[in-house]
């Protein structure tokens, strides 16, 4: 036997260790499931360079080359759509970080410790709701007949008539209010969990040298969380170009008065698919954004690498 081989040999050795095996059967599940259900269905991604047809199949459904994604940019609806899914997000980003950041401090100086799991559970609970169910809750609020804010009105003397899914001036601050409402729970109880690991011996040094619970804050916490602030931002922006389809469909009723500036990419998609059946279309505009969300997150993992190299994925 050559070196070489040799060498190769105990590579395969260090890598399939018998005392791991018991590993490696904990970790079948999860490599069949992947297998399964995220890269097998990947060979569909033909259609979208198809003129797919139901009853020919994949195999036997024609080429058309790029003309599924002409759908995207040829619509004069493009650049609202985009500009709608890209700026939400961004805004989504931001104001959920912000938020989840400040409630995890202010829960980790809790020292009532029944009272800080209450209200974890309480901030949690609206992150396990489905958006047809937040829709209905909106439904309640703002429903033209029926809805509390227009009996409010009119209990203080007004018409209270107001169709609130017509008004466009409302949606913008309103959806990102509900999308920071459901979510941020969850983002909190993700920072609450950092900070809980951080060693109590840098805030009893702060407090001997005088630093107040601002100074802690900014000087101990937050450097412990910028690794996954981090993280969750770079994730984040591989989906920016994805709108939360239950948000942006169901709470806003699909109102078509409401598209100027709740119209994302996914709700335009589904409507031309609805409308045309054309499943190529989708297919591409899936890809598109999958492919475009991939390259803004190297891009932005390449920005944290250049500013803080310990907090960037890879």
């Amino acid at each position: 036997m050559s070196a070489t081989s040799g060498a190769i040999g105990r590579k395969r050795r260090r890598f399939f260790r018998r005392e791991d095996l018991a590993l490696y059967i904990m970790a079948l599940p999860t490599v069949i499931f992947l297998l399964m259900f995220c890269y097998a269905p990947m060979f569909g991604l033909i259609m979208a360079f198809q003129d797919f047809n139901a009853t020919k199949g994949i195999f036997g459904s024609p080429l058309v080359g790029l003309r599924n994604f002409e759908y995207l940019f040829a619509t004069t609806d493009a650049w609202i759509i985009t500009r709608n899914t890209v700026c939400y997000n961004l805004v989504f980003m931001a104001v959920n970080t912000v938020i989840a950041v400040i409630m995890a401090l202010m829960l980790s100086e809790l020292t009532n410790r029944f009272l800080a799991k209450s209200l974890q559970t309480v901030y949690m609970l609206p992150y396990f709701l489905s958006w047809t169910v937040v829709a209905i809750v909106v439904s309640a609020f703002l429903d033209r007949e029926y809805g509390l804010v227009n009996k409010i009105i009119q209990a203080t003397g007004g018409k209270g008539k107001t169709d609130w899914y017509k008004a466009k001036e409302i949606w913008p601050p309103l959806l990102v209010f509900i999308h920071a409402w459901k979510g941020v729970g969850y983002n909190t109880v993700l920072y609450l969990a950092v900070i809980s690991g951080i060693s109590h011996d840098y805030d009893e040094a702060a407090v001997l040298d005088g630093a107040t619970k601002f100074q802690q804050a900014r000087y101990i916490t937050l450097p412990h969380l910028r690794f996954v602030i981090s993280i969750s931002l770079i994730l984040s922006m591989g989906s920016i170009f994805r709108g939360d389809f239950g948000l942006f469909y169901s709470v806003t009723k699909n109102s078509g008065r409401l598209y100027a500036v709740t119209d994302v990419i996914d709700t335009y998609i589904y409507r031309g698919l609805i409308t045309l059946g054309n499943v190529g279309m989708s297919t591409a505009a899936g890809l598109y954004q999958s492919v475009v969300g991939f390259l803004v997150l190297l891009c932005a993992n390449w920005v944290v690498t250049k500013i803080d190299p310990e907090s960037a994925m890879f």
